[in-house]
């Protein structure tokens, strides 16, 4: 299958890789004219025979909403377009409609697989009408892991870029869980080696997965001594936790682990000056002074 593919970064340059791996043909375009195969999105376009597929991974928000409203300028009717980035799921059913006035089709796809991805595959969350997935469902089994799994289409548009909000929200879960477990064993006294607890996790247990594996590896390479505890958020957690109100269903735990990254952005946090100014005048708790970094001994609340 011949596609077109918008944006070359990581993600996007390794997923041109494994299509052309596969078999495919892949005329890639990026503002980058160092990783770009064509020199204009026009150009990508005219490259294509049609029916025409072209595959959006570029940031989610404005620069998305702009590459695909060139295309609609662009495509003609037949032609479908996939956006692959992290959009919002609100999104889609604006570029679906935008699209659908020139007869083109849309797929909102979540892509789950990092840097991996190349050589692993990428798991694909897809929305949109069957026909138009479909369209591009020979992209889709060779972007895929091998095997039986690592796909689906989880329904209409939108659906796609809304699984890949949960699971991105399951994730903040889960990578919080094993870092307060970390904190916990590198603390107490009565542990050695941490990182053989770790490793030895790695089978036979029920808390086994990808990411204890690669925590796992970070501890090993020395990775967690060269690095800052510093965590963004793409803002799929916030959508997930937005969502969650929306609809009235509790996630006490991804909530927790999105405001905990915003913990990790503050040097001192203001609130926690607030809970220590307020303990100092109603108990005469200790305190300590902005600049100091000794811990006052107190048993009290």
């Amino acid at each position: 299958m011949e596609i077109g593919l918008v944006g070359l970064g990581k993600m996007g340059a390794n997923m041109r890789e494994r299509l052309r791996a596969k078999g495919h043909t892949v005329v890639g375009y990026d503002r980058n004219p160092a990783v770009s195969d064509v020199s204009s999105l026009s150009e990508m376009v005219s490259a294509l025979p049609r029916p025409r597929a072209v595959w959006v991974m570029v940031p989610a928000g404005e620069p998305t909403r702009s590459v695909i409203t060139d295309l609609a300028e662009l495509l003609d009717e037949g032609d479908v377009v996939v956006d692959g980035g992290n959009s919002r799921w609100t999104d889609d059913q604006y570029h679906a409609e935008l699209l659908g006035r020139r007869g083109v089709g849309f797929v909102d796809c979540g892509v789950s697989g990092g840097v991996w991805g190349r050589t692993q595959g990428y798991a694909l969350m897809c929305g949109g009408d069957p026909a138009h997935v479909d369209q591009v469902r020979p992209v889709m089994d060779a972007l895929k892991p091998e095997g039986g799994l690592g796909f689906v289409h989880a329904g209409k548009v939108g659906a796609g870029h809304f699984a890949k909000m949960v699971h991105n929200g399951i994730e903040y879960g889960l990578m919080q869980a094993y870092a307060e477990g970390y904190e916990l064993l590198q603390t107490t006294k009565i542990v050695d080696n941490v990182a053989d607890v770790f490793r030895s996790w790695r089978e036979g247990t029920v808390i086994r997965s990808w990411l204890l594996d690669l925590l796992v590896e970070a501890m090993e390479s020395g990775e967690l001594d060269r690095i800052r505890g510093y965590a963004e958020d793409s803002g799929e957690g916030r959508w997930t936790v937005e969502a969650a109100i929306e609809h009235a269903v509790p996630l006490p735990v991804i909530s927790a682990a999105l405001f905990a990254r915003f913990t990790s952005r503050q040097p001192d946090s203001p609130a926690m000056k607030a809970v220590a100014a307020m303990r100092k005048q109603f108990g005469g708790h200790a305190v300590l002074p902005s600049s100091s970094a000794v811990r006052p001994d107190t048993d009290a609340p």
